[in-house]
């Protein structure tokens, strides 16, 4: 699955992982993370996020 990055503080979402401190599962992709999700760094939006290479 693709990793991404956000361009405000440099947090990589990696869906292998998911975000478990704000109760998102490892395995969820990036596009299936709830619309109000945010950076669990800085609190950047979905739309400040950048697939990584």
């Amino acid at each position: 699955m693709q990793k991404y990055i956000c361009e405000v503080c440099g947090y990589i979402y990696d869906p292998a992982a998911g975000d478990p401190d704000s109760g998102v599962a490892p395995g969820t992709a990036f596009e299936d993370l709830p619309a109000d999700w945010v950076c669990p760094v800085c609190g950047a939006t979905k739309d400040q996020f950048s697939p990584t290479d």
